[in-house]
């Protein structure tokens, strides 16, 4: 595919994987349909992102764009290896509420655990985006104020989600700490969407002089 093919299909999934997670934020997981539905978009998006954001800046650095799309699988491979918990804690959680203190435990130790393993997802998801973010301001291949916010985005992430991982800080502020993150992904969702033909072309092979 081209680079603005790759773009648009970026800006379009991003948008997506927004949508997603709102929904999922909102409590529209409640219900066993949507939970799945919602999940499997969130995976399937990040798996998308780290092939087209791959594709957009492997001509910046092969490797660290090698490394962003490595960190996007692991994130979109590990939202969806919990899946079957997730699934399951209704069913633990109602039977908890009438039987013994060891189900109880249970469901506690499994809440826990779904909490860890999205915090570990979004490690590897900040850890990609700064790889990505970096090479796009590299590249010039956006608006360098937009490249900034991501790349600063990204590392703040970086930063406090391990902290909050260690609950070192508590999820209260870890909250205000994705306000950028966020602005970054809609703003340049809707650039790539608008503006995705404006990619510097992809880079001729090297060619040394016989």
């Amino acid at each position: 595919m081209t680079r603005t093919t790759n773009a648009r299909i970026t800006g379009f999934t991003f948008l997506l994987y927004i949508a997603a997670g709102v929904g999922s934020m909102a409590g529209l997981s409640r219900n066993a349909l949507a939970n799945v539905t919602l999940s499997l978009l969130m995976c399937f998006s990040a798996l998308t992102l780290g092939v087209t954001l791959y594709a957009i800046t492997r001509d910046e650095d092969r490797d660290i764009a090698m490394f962003g799309l490595a960190c996007r699988v692991a994130e979109g491979v590990l939202g969806a290896a919990f899946m079957p918990i997730r699934l399951a804690l209704p069913a633990v959680g109602a039977s908890a509420s009438t039987a013994s203190e060891a189900q109880a435990a249970l469901d506690a130790i499994l809440t826990s655990a779904r909490g860890s393993n999205i915090l570990v997802s979004a490690i590897f998801f900040a850890a990609g985006s700064t790889a990505f973010c970096w090479l796009l301001l590299r590249g010039r291949m956006i608006p360098s104020l937009l490249a900034w916010l991501g790349v600063l985005a990204s590392v703040l992430l970086v930063i406090s989600l391990p902290l909050q991982l260690a609950r070192v800080i508590d999820g209260g502020f870890a909250t205000f700490v994705w306000l950028p993150m966020a602005v970054f992904e809609v703003a340049f969702a809707l650039w790539l969407i608008a503006r995705g033909s404006s990619l510097p072309a992809v880079k001729p092979p090297f060619q040394s002089a016989e």
